[in-house]
């Protein structure tokens, strides 16, 4: 999973290739419980990449898309949302699978 360092950073995969950015934050229990199964939901998708955002580092990015609750999931392709997975609920492993294989 890559964990970009500046908005600079993050931003150039918004704008290219096909992206999963997982938002997150040391503080989130439901965080933490996901984050093992992460490499498992990456294996499954490898046609996507990864991103792991801190909500905190970037909450101006957070804020302007709309990311309230985490953990959430973003994807984009190219500058363009395919779809996104943003509550405040705990996901599982099968949840999260399910909403990549819908986009």
């Amino acid at each position: 999973m890559i964990k970009p360092v500046d908005y600079e950073e993050l931003e150039k995969y918004v704008k290219v290739g096909k992206n999963i950015f997982f938002f997150t934050a040391d503080w989130c229990g439901d965080c933490h419980f996901i984050k093992p199964k992460m490499s498992e939901i990456e294996k499954a998708h490898a046609e996507y990449t990864f991103i792991e955002v801190d909500r905190n580092r970037f909450l101006d990015l957070a804020i302007h898309w709309g990311i309230m609750g985490i953990p959430s999931f973003v994807a984009i392709e190219n500058g363009k949302e395919l779809g996104r997975y943003v509550d405040k609920f705990r996901k599982t492993k099968e949840q999260i699978n399910s909403f990549i294989d819908g986009l």
